[in-house]
């Protein structure tokens, strides 16, 4: 598993998703769990919907 997901991805993907997790709490929806999956994605530096694009927002090594 490579790292697809740069700094900036990961700070956007962490705030947003403690929102959407706060607001899953406070409409008491599921809807909040999705929130877990950017955390998810933001702590691995991975995320499986930019394989299939190729798409990378990680900085090249040069």
């Amino acid at each position: 598993m490579q790292c697809n997901v740069g700094k900036t991805d990961r700070i956007l993907r962490v705030v947003l998703g403690l929102c959407i997790i706060g607001a899953g709490v406070m409409f008491q929806s599921w809807f909040g769990a999705v929130g877990v999956i950017l955390l998810v994605t933001a702590a691995v530096g991975w995320c499986p919907m930019y394989l299939p694009l190729g798409f990378s927002s990680c900085k090249k090594k040069s």
